[in-house]
């Protein structure tokens, strides 16, 4: 019976706290130098191509827990333009959501002076949703038609960048999803709106350091859920390579001073190479039963200097 609480305990507070179907989790990821995974208009931001491999398993110490494991990868082609590929696996207890992202982005320069950027980003979308009906037991067997449901979508951004300072607003599965094959009450509506932003104190300044304060900003339209991630990086240089730690806190956005998650994370760069680790905890009923959320992302630049660009910094 414990099991079976904690179990149903876990699914309400990832439905609530994190995703919805068909709309993967954001945890850390995206401030492990990888912006590009929460949206299309990030392709090819920089002089190089960028490989990102991230895992994390949430509620260490409870059954079945989400977990999750993605590989992303963009780079730059011709001066002004960019491709990126997001592909995953999420696991949440029976449930399964496998996919893949191919996302282009266009940038322009505003103003070369002023490090003046506007970029514009597009993905395609696939995702198959499955419940692992094989694992059912007991009374559960009486499920033994397939249930799996495949969808089709498109994300859309547009980032702002200029001198230190930078602000993504992006649109997730703007498409409705046309089917309802499990329970006749699903939401159609899967779009999901998202701002992030953020400023880089000490940037180009000469110093061997930098702070960057940003803000993640998430709203579902079809429950009217909506969350905020508050976050601090502090980042220092040695020659090419750098060093970096910070913390995160993620909130409803009705209950500011009652956290779903916060944590602290750390990484480093080392030539080409790159690691992160972030550990968050989840400040609900769940806190008595598990170790938290462990996040690992191993990570390689390649191609240093693939465009002279200005647009690329």
């Amino acid at each position: 019976m414990k099991k079976i609480i904690l179990s149903i305990l876990a699914l309400i507070f990832y439905s609530t706290g994190n995703s919805q179907e068909l709309t993967l989790p954001s945890f850390t990821q995206y401030l492990a130098d990888n912006p590009f995974v929460i949206a299309p208009s990030y392709a090819g931001v920089g002089d190089y191509a960028k490989i990102r491999v991230n895992g994390f398993t949430q509620w260490v110490g409870i059954d079945d827990a989400p977990q999750n494991q993605s590989i992303a990868a963009d780079l730059r082609i011709h001066n002004q333009s960019g491709v990126g590929l997001y592909l995953y696996n999420d696991k949440n207890g029976n449930t399964r959501q496998t996919g893949a992202k191919v996302s282009f982005a266009h940038h322009l320069i505003l103003d070369k002076a002023m490090e003046q950027f506007l970029s514009f980003g597009i993905s395609y979308n696939y995702n198959q949703f499955r419940i692992d009906i094989e694992n059912f037991t007991g009374t559960d067997v009486a499920v033994t038609d397939d249930r799996r449901l495949i969808n089709h979508n498109f994300d859309i951004g547009a980032l702002y960048r200029k001198e230190n300072f930078y602000l993504n607003f992006a649109v997730g599965n703007i498409l409705n999803k046309d089917i309802d094959m499990f329970t006749g009450i699903e939401p159609l509506a899967l779009r999901n709106y998202q701002v992030y932003t953020g400023y880089v104190i000490g940037k180009n300044s000469g110093r061997n350091y930098e702070i960057e304060p940003s803000m993640y900003f998430q709203y579902f339209e079809s429950d009217a859920r909506s969350t905020t991630d508050l976050n601090l990086k502090f980042r220092f240089f040695n020659f090419d390579d750098y060093y970096w730690a910070g913390i995160s806190y993620r909130f409803l956005n009705d209950q500011l001073l009652e956290p779903l998650n916060v944590g602290p994370m750390f990484g480093m760069k080392k030539k080409n190479f790159y690691v992160a680790y972030s550990y968050q905890v989840t400040v609900n009923e769940l806190l008595g039963y598990n170790s938290g959320t462990h996040m690992l992302t191993l990570g390689v630049d390649v191609f240093q200097g693939i465009s002279n660009c200005p647009c690329t910094h």
